[in-house]
C-alpha cells in the first residue's frame, strides 16, 4: 500500500467516471449533511474534473473513449476530490490499476472446519497485513479496452470482489493499492454513517 501525499487539483487528462450504486440497495440515497450519499460523491466527482458518465452508457462508448474509467462508489460519498485527482492521473502515468484502501480496524480470526460440520475461530489476523478497499477504482484505458471489448462487463460491481478479480487477471504487480484519507471511509449501515457526519462536519 502506498501512503503517496496527493495535492493536485484537477485530473490532467480526460477521464471519465461512473458512480457504481447497482446492488447497494437504497443506502446510497441516504442523507449525509443534507445530501444523499450519491449527490455527495457525484460533486467530489465533478470537483474533481472527472466526467461522469451515465450508468446506461454501452460499454463500447466507454472503450471508445480511450481514457481512464474512475469507479466512484456513493457508500465512500465523502471521498476528497483532490484523492480522486491523485489516483487517477497515477493510474494514467504509470497505466495500472489504481485503488484506495484504509487500513482494517476490526478484529480478524482464521476459520477451520469443526467436528460437527461447522466452523471455528482460529488464530487472530494480523490486521497490519490487512486492507480494506474503498474508492476509487481507477483502470488505465488499456485496462478497460481489455475488460469491456468485444461485450465484456465488469467481473463484479462489488469493489472488494472486483479488486481480487482484477488481481487475478492481470496479477498483484499491476494493481496499485493508495492509502485513502479517514473522509474515504466506506458506509455500511448506520453506525458507519453517523461516524462518518461527525468525521467530516463542516462546521
Amino acid at each position: 500500500m502506498s501512503p503517496d501525499p496527493y495535492d493536485a487539483v484537477g485530473v490532467s487528462a480526460p477521464t471519465c467516471g461512473i458512480l457504481v450504486e447497482e446492488g447497494r440497495g437504497s443506502l446510497p440515497f441516504r442523507l449525509i449533511h443534507g445530501e444523499s450519499l450519491i449527490a455527495a460523491a457525484a460533486w467530489a466527482t465533478g470537483e474533481a474534473g472527472i466526467e461522469l458518465l451515465d450508468q446506461t452508457v454501452g460499454w463500447d462508448a466507454v472503450v471508445e473513449r480511450e481514457e481512464a474509467l474512475v469507479l466512484h462508489d456513493p457508500l465512500c460519498p465523502m471521498t476528497p476530490p483532490d484523492f480522486l485527482v491523485h489516483c487517477a492521473d497515477r493510474a494514467v502515468a504509470d497505466d495500472r490499476i489504481v485503488v484506495g484502501v484504509r487500513p482494517v480496524t476490526d478484529t480478524v480470526k482464521d476459520t477451520h472446519p469443526d467436528p460437527d460440520g461447522g466452523a471455528a475461530l482460529g488464530a487472530t489476523v494480523d490486521r497490519d497485513a490487512l486492507v480494506a478497499v474503498c474508492s476509487p477504482v481507477v483502470l488505465p484505458a488499456a485496462v478497460v479496452a481489455d475488460l469491456f471489448g468485444e461485450g465484456g462487463r465488469l467481473p463484479s460491481l462489488d469493489f472488494a470482489d472486483l479488486v481480487a478479480a482484477l488481481r487475478t487477471r492481470y496479477g498483484a504487480g499491476r494493481v496499485d493499492l493508495v492509502a485513502a484519507p479517514p473522509e474515504a471511509r466506506r458506509v455500511t449501515g448506520d453506525d458507519d454513517l453517523a461516524v462518518l457526519t461527525a468525521l467530516t462536519d463542516p462546521s
